[in-house]
């Protein structure tokens, strides 16, 4: 890689704190992942059919200090609220409006039933406002039923919540920090149902592959093979390897399981650039290349100063003459400053270490890199795949 002319970066050394700060800077918004490091199986795959299952219900929380749902928009907690007492043999023979007190609100619980969940195991759930309720502080759910999309009940879920934000202030002013129309109940919930998965019966499961890609796939097979024998893994997909038992391991499945995960593996994947504009956040893996190019950076920064005169003649001494006319003239000053424009050229399939050096040189700001990584792809330079969050 040519950065400049031969009296041009070797004649404008930096000082040595300048260039750690800038290099700094750099590696701040440039996340280089380490190579050649090994993961575990494990890490990069899930056995297929082994996974969590989610769980929705409706509830009520009582206990607030009026913060919960009003008239208005919380119709159906009213009705809620009747249905209730009607279930615990009050009947009321009242308007549901008439019932409606801020200290209810209506919630929607969520929770994940975790593979093998036994009954009796409980679950963390997650609890949020459904109407518009101000705040769910100091409130308690009540016993509330937890529903898979096949409508059978997994477990239950009743407790006192545990919201993260705080309210305080008066006369006008207020602090808020975080939101309070959510929070959470540790152990909330008690599974009642366990989902039937019998794995014990198994002669073969599947591996699928978080991040599919065919030579990651290829190389997890090997590792099972090198391992224990020729012909146990196959892959059968970019995202899936299908692993048989082995004689040694008939009728111990769950051992077969937690050898195949935790061998190690060389993970590849695609050249990517991921772009977080708003943020000017960078991450660039170590396969992207550059094609022949040069970049220019320079800016160019425009700055207008206006100055207002005002002029107040004194008013005659003459009675009945004429008063002084007051009048305000603009000046205004208009200056151009712009930066030496400084060109670097790189090679052909330099390195991501030299791509950094290079901006690095130019002095790019993490927006300013941006930029540059967007132009370069437009022009078929940058060989990796971009995308913008």
């Amino acid at each position: 890689m040519r950065r400049c002319a031969s009296n041009g970066c070797s004649g404008n050394s930096r000082s040595s704190v300048g260039f750690a700060q800038a290099m700094l800077m750099t590696f701040l918004c440039i996340l280089i992942p380490l190579t050649g490091d090994a993961a575990r199986i494990k890490d990069i795959a899930s056995i297929e059919g082994v996974r969590e299952n989610q769980l929705i219900g409706y509830g009520l929380v009582v206990g607030l200090d009026r913060t919960g749902d009003s008239v208005v928009g919380g119709q159906f907690t009213a009705q809620a609220i009747l249905s209730m007492l009607n279930s615990m043999g009050i009947n009321l023979k009242v308007n549901p409006i008439q019932l409606l007190t801020k200290n209810t609100a209506s919630v929607m619980v969520t929770a994940k039933l975790p593979p093998f969940a036994r009954p009796g195991m409980k679950l963390d759930i997650q609890v949020s406002s459904l109407a518009n309720a101000k705040s769910l502080k100091g409130g308690t759910l009540l016993l509330t039923p937890l529903k898979a999309p096949n409508q059978q009940v997994y477990a239950v879920a009743q407790g006192p919540i545990s919201t993260s934000g705080f309210e305080a202030g008066a006369s006008g002013t207020s602090v808020t920090k975080n939101q309070q129309s959510g929070g959470i109940v540790p152990s909330g919930a008690i599974v009642e149902k366990a989902v039937d998965l019998s794995i014990e019966k198994w002669k073969a499961f599947s591996l699928s592959i978080r991040e599919a890609d065919f030579t990651t796939s290829l190389r997890v097979a090997d590792a099972i093979n090198t391992h224990f024998g020729s012909g146990v893994a196959l892959p059968v997909s970019s995202g899936q390897v299908k692993v048989v038992m082995p004689k040694t391991f008939q009728g111990k499945i769950v051992q077969l399981i937690a050898a195949v995960e935790g061998l190690d593996v060389d993970v590849d994947v695609r050249a990517k650039v991921v772009v977080n504009e708003r943020t000017g956040t960078i991450v660039m893996g170590e396969h992207v290349r550059l094609s022949s190019m040069a970049i220019s950076h320079g800016s160019l920064t425009i700055k207008i100063k206006t100055e207002f005169d005002v002029s107040q003649p004194e008013a005659p001494g003459l009675i009945g003459g004429a008063a002084g006319e007051t009048v305000v003239t603009a000046e205004s000053e208009t200056t151009v400053e712009e930066e030496s424009g400084q060109v670097i050229q790189i090679d052909q399939s330099v390195t991501l270490g030299d791509l950094v050096k290079a901006l690095n040189f130019i002095g790019v700001s993490p927006r300013d890199l941006v930029a540059v990584l967007t132009a370069a792809k437009a022009a078929g330079a940058l060989q990796a795949d971009m995308e913008m969050i």
